[in-house]
């Protein structure tokens, strides 16, 4: 009787790609974030835009690029989930540049690195513990949906202590936010049965968003603010 070749090995070797990939593109968004906001800062172009009253396109564009990524997923090719992931992270970027016009470069290095370590802290625990966190969705979005209603509200109310509670709240649904991801994305990895070749970009949007919002609402804490 023959014995079938032991599979475990070409496993282990899926798992163990489709994991840095994720943070791989998840890198590259970021950069390409990074680049973009500078360079519409120091290029003076964000006063145009600012001028042009066409902040509020950008924030369309993003919502519209967002839509696409998430209702057609499935049915794009690889090739166009990947532009339209790029296209988020640059048109985001441009969006981003205010944060250089409100905080000092130095405070925004800092706690850039501080959301680092934070959000790499929360990774590592989504994919190291051995619970199952899916039963946090409810929860976990749930809040955030209330916070962003009160957010919305808040901005007629302008109520000072208002935006700072809301700051922590929604702070610390990001920390739950990028744990749950994180072990989404490594119940992902460990399907046989899914189709990788474009998932890696799936998860690395979900963790994109999930540092960008750990990174924002830090700032905005924690942030030195220009005079």
């Amino acid at each position: 009787m023959i014995e079938e070749p032991n599979q475990e090995p070409v496993m282990e070797q899926v798992d163990n790609n489709f994991i840095p990939k994720t943070f791989f593109w998840m890198f590259l968004g970021l950069l390409g974030t990074a680049i973009v906001a500078w360079y519409t800062y120091s290029s003076g172009l964000f006063l145009n835009i600012l001028v042009n009253g066409s902040f509020s396109i950008l924030l369309i564009v993003e919502l519209v690029v967002v839509l696409l990524f998430s209702f057609l997923f499935r049915k794009l090719s690889p090739t166009m989930v990947g532009i339209l992931y790029f296209i988020y992270a640059a048109v985001n970027g441009v969006s981003l540049a205010t944060i250089f016009v409100v905080f000092e470069l130095q405070s925004i290095v800092l706690l850039f690195v501080t959301s680092a370590v934070l959000f790499g802290g929360l990774a590592l625990y989504g994919y190291k513990t051995s619970k199952d966190l899916s039963s946090w969705h409810t929860i976990l979005f749930g809040t955030l949906l209330a916070g962003l209603v009160v957010s919305i509200i808040n901005l007629l109310l302008k109520n000072t202590m208002l935006d700072i509670i809301l700051d922590w709240v929604i702070l610390l649904v990001f920390f739950g936010i990028t744990a749950y991801d994180m072990n989404k994305i490594k119940q992902l990895s460990l399907d046989p049965n899914l189709d990788k070749s474009k998932l890696h970009i799936y998860g690395a949007m979900e963790l994109y968003l999930d540092f960008i919002n750990i990174f924002l609402r830090i700032l905005s804490i924690f942030g030195k603010r220009r005079n």
